[in-house]
């Protein structure tokens, strides 16, 4: 049985592991970012970690849904280089920083016009003068965002995934340090509290699509894909596919993220204390959520290879052993997130109040990790032979049918408070997961 186990999936797990590994450390980066972020707004100011909270859980939906629109070139990408297709790549490349682009000016005017309406939507009155400036800069990094989003896709299709890695740990050194230097006013610079963190990331955000434009635009080993970015015709037909394959992917992610923001906004009803522990439990779940991400995006890779070659066998063999390989790092890292479990709050505040709410949250955090792995991983697969419109009707149904009301119902009417508004993402994510396996074995029997 074993022999026949390392048969089947053994190549597999060594070839995710190399593709994956780069990705995972870049995610990594971003943990130790939010990690840093929070500890040093939260030790500079609880109210400003409040403030923090409410802002990058709405800018997060903009940039996890901009994220799975991008994802649409990966499946393209994968299948043209899986088919030695190098120029036709490059020529993809060109198409979707296009259409990132326009999806940029459409989220801009969207979170502008928010913007416009920030102060209806229920939030402490202390917040707004902190929460206003930081949003604003936030707007500004938002279109760089996306561009970088282009290129990493791009460079993970053809299976480079250690540039894009790279690229992100410099850009995540380089927000830290800025973070230390403008939220406590070093080197002769005014403290700037909350407002200098945003400033960080808006510069860290333009360094790195600037470094990555010009590694693939200069780069000897990205020549043949140049041919085709800087040669070949506009692809109105790679163009149309991008949108196809992107926007649902997109909303998909969206309608997830969306019930973690909106989820927010329940949690703004119940105070400041509640949204900075909000805050600092939700940096704790991306230890885990971007890890199996990261692994994730490698099955998207992997399956969209064989995808190409019509490999129908090793589509789903890549896919189950991504499962497995995630459930693995579920086990080590929720061993060591649960032995840390009564000294996490103290890490981020001197706030009595909000350390013990955050212990509070470690129960639904534990009991969603499974259910989150196994969406992660078959969102990724049907990614990988795009078949991305069912995704979103999925989404719909686990976060909006399911977990939003969950949320409300166990947080407000039984009145749990904020442990009950977490106790909707069990539900939402476990749904979900499930119906996303269902139909990747209905599509590749």
């Amino acid at each position: 049985m074993t022999k026949h186990w390392i048969a089947t999936y053994g190549g597999h797990y060594r070839a995710l592991i190399r593709l994956g590994l780069p990705i995972v450390v870049g995610q990594l980066g971003m943990i130790v970012l939010g990690f840093a972020d929070t500890l040093m707004i939260g030790h500079h100011s609880t109210t400003e970690l409040g403030a923090a909270s409410f802002v990058n859980n709405l800018f997060n939906l903009c940039i996890i849904f901009s994220t799975g629109f991008s994802y649409g070139l990966t499946p393209i990408v994968g299948g043209l280089y899986g088919n030695k297709r190098l120029a036709e790549a490059g020529q993809a490349l060109k198409c979707s920083l296009a259409a990132n682009t326009l999806v940029a000016g459409v989220l801009v005017l969207l979170m502008g016009a928010l913007y416009l309406n920030i102060g209806r939507l229920g939030q402490p009155e202390e917040l707004l003068p902190l929460i206003r400036p930081y949003y604003l800069v936030l707007l500004a990094s938002l279109p760089f965002v996306l561009l970088f989003n282009g290129y990493k896709q791009f460079t993970d299709g053809i299976t480079d995934t250690q540039t894009a890695m790279w690229i992100l740990l410099g850009g995540n050194a380089l927000n830290i340090a800025g973070n230390y230097v403008l939220i406590n006013g070093k080197l002769g610079l005014p403290e700037l509290g909350l407002l200098g963190a945003g400033l960080s990331t808006l510069a860290s955000r333009i360094g790195m699509v600037i470094v990555f434009a010009a590694i693939v635009g200069r780069s000897r080993r990205f020549a043949r894909y140049r041919v085709g970015m800087l040669r070949r015709p506009w692809a109105a037909d790679v163009f149309r596919r991008l949108n196809a394959l992107g926007w649902p992917v997109g909303l998909q992610m969206g309608m997830e993220t969306a019930s973690f923001s909106l989820s927010t906004v329940m949690v703004g009803w119940l105070g400041t204390l509640a949204l900075a522990s909000h805050q600092i439990m939700l940096t704790i779940s991306q230890f885990t959520f971007m890890m199996f991400y990261g692994m994730g995006a490698a099955v998207a890779v992997r399956v969209s290879n064989f995808n190409g070659q019509h490999d129908t066998t090793n589509v789903r063999r890549a896919a189950y052993a991504g499962f497995h390989l995630i459930v693995g790092m579920g086990i080590v890292l929720l061993s060591i997130v649960f032995a840390c479990r009564s000294h996490v709050g103290g890490w981020f505040t001197d706030n009595a109040e909000v350390s013990a709410l955050v212990s509070a949250l470690f129960f639904p955090f534990l009991i969603y990790q499974l259910g989150d792995g196994l969406q992660i991983n078959f969102a990724n697969a049907l990614r990988g032979i795009a078949d991305v419109k069912p995704m979103m009707f999925i989404a719909f149904i686990a976060y909006f049918v399911i977990s939003l009301p969950v949320g409300y119902l166990c947080g407000f009417v039984l009145g749990w408070g904020l442990p009950g508004v977490w106790m909707a993402f069990p539900f939402g994510l476990t749904s979900a997961g499930l119906m996303l396996w269902l139909r990747f074995r209905q599509q590749t029997k």
